[in-house]
């Protein structure tokens, strides 16, 4: 059968860009991806340490100040991506990431000038979409430009920038939330500025050259492509033959339905499933684990310690992630990074000591830190250029129920069953997603479209 000529030049502009083994843009684009993920984990953390105070100012219940404050946010998490993203996949990536970033600032300046609950659910609802979307394009777009060789190691670099935001946001949230009665106002305006930078910046980043070519603006694409080669010459290294790549150009249906046709829905499944029960857990510990601890003969002050000093695990983790992230298979990565989960998850539930509970959000931090990108990047590459950001959405999207359904299970756990098994089981649950990851395809060091081919 006679190939047509539009996805033959489609699939050898493609091939060119696989033979790149080198991010072949300037670093302070990748700067400029981590500033918007800096933000987006800045934002992830900074709601459950605020929570304390703005629960006394509002005179909340705890199920009400959850509920608004993080099932909220959840649910427009959930909109927000898998909108915005099926978006992206019609329309590209850049745009829809800068609008992303202008959501999140509108939401967090929103948080900040809250005036009762009502207000709040509302911004955190809209601080939400544009969180999950963000986290969807960032992990979407770099895989789309980055070399298969070097894909792992350069969206891990980029989140260790972001990782940051998870890092130094308890230390701000320490100097600000006991110490000023608009301390947590303060938390939530430092954010939308930060947002509001990196979606300027954003853009000026060029489209995903992988996306032009799907949907036919091929010079666009070339151009794209001849730039890198030319920026990759320039610094003296020489790029190998194009490999043969073969593209499947149809695009017709609306991108979500291609999930639901063969492999994909498999894949969907076991991602969506996958992302529920770390999510489970790992929401229910940022959101909760402060207040609960607190609520254990432990300030408030001394709890947020707890987690700033823990949290150094975040880039730590992130570190260790980057020299080993293309030399293992993700899913192998995965499990290893749930197993050391659990034991932070363990340790904190034995409540022995400051040091020891300080210890536990130390290895939480670090299997956070080992864990978010790498499982980012997994999703993102089994899912084909034409649905890469819906696939993502829904995977993603669906398994925020996970943490949903985990912020507000974690207090009745432990009123129920106890500290120890509450905070035992939401150890279990990241290790549950560590296992049903190593049912998922190779990807590491793979093309993108023979992963998700």
């Amino acid at each position: 059968m006679r190939k047509d000529p539009k996805t033959d030049r489609a699939a050898k502009i493609l091939s060119r860009l696989d033979r790149i083994p080198v991010w072949a843009f300037p670093a302070s684009f990748l700067a400029i991806i981590g500033l918007g993920y800096f933000f987006t984990f800045f934002d992830i953390t900074n709601i459950g340490l605020a929570m304390p105070a703005i629960a006394a100012q509002f005179g909340l219940t705890g199920s009400e100040s959850l509920f608004i404050a993080l099932a909220v946010g959840l649910i427009g998490y959930i909109i927000g991506s898998y909108l915005i993203g099926s978006i992206a996949d019609r329309r590209g990536r850049i745009k829809m990431m800068a609008l992303t970033m202008a959501l999140t600032a509108i939401g967090s300046f929103g948080d900040a000038l809250a005036g009762g609950v009502f207000t709040l659910a509302l911004w955190r609802f809209i601080t939400g979409m544009g969180v999950g979307a963000s986290l969807n394009l960032v992990s979407t777009y770099l895989g789309e430009l980055s070399p298969p060789g070097r894909r792992g190691r350069i969206a891990v670099l980029t989140f260790l920038i972001g990782i940051m935001g998870q890092a130094v946001t308890p230390f701000v949230a320490f100097a600000l939330v006991p110490n000023f009665l608009i301390g947590w106002r303060i938390l939530f305006a430092i954010g939308g500025s930060v947002a509001a930078i990196a979606g300027c910046l954003m853009l000026i980043l060029p489209e995903s050259p992988r996306w032009l070519a799907l949907h036919g603006r091929l010079d666009e694409a070339e151009n794209i492509v001849g730039s890198m080669e030319k920026f990759t010459a320039g610094k003296g290294i020489r790029l190998p033959r194009p490999q043969k790549t073969e593209m499947d150009a149809s695009r017709g249906r609306f991108p979500t339905a291609y999930l639901f046709h063969r492999k994909y829905a498999k894949r969907l499944a076991l991602f969506a499933s996958m992302w529920f029960f770390w999510y489970f857990g790992n929401y229910a510990f940022l959101g909760d684990a402060a207040t609960i601890i607190s609520s254990h003969g432990i300030t408030i002050a001394n709890s947020i310690l707890f987690f700033a000093v823990g949290a150094v695990g975040y880039p730590v983790g992130a570190v260790v992630m980057l020299s080993i992230v293309d030399r293992f298979e993700r899913k192998h990565m995965i499990f290893v990074s749930s197993a050391i989960w659990l034991c932070g998850m363990l340790l904190i539930a034995s409540l022995a000591n400051d040091y020891v509970i300080m210890f536990g959000t130390f290895l939480a931090s670090f299997a956070l830190g080992l864990y978010l990108q790498i499982a980012y990047t997994y999703t993102a590459e089994s899912y084909p250029t034409r649905a890469r950001s819906s696939g993502f959405a829904l995977s993603d999207g669906l398994g925020h129920l996970g943490g949903a359904i985990g912020a507000l299970a974690l207090p009745i756990m432990v009123s129920t069953l106890g500290f120890g098994a509450g905070f035992a089981a939401i150890g279990i649950t990241g290790l549950v997603a560590g296992t049903i990851a190593l049912s998922g395809p190779r990807s590491s060091g793979l093309a993108l479209e023979k992963v998700s081919g």
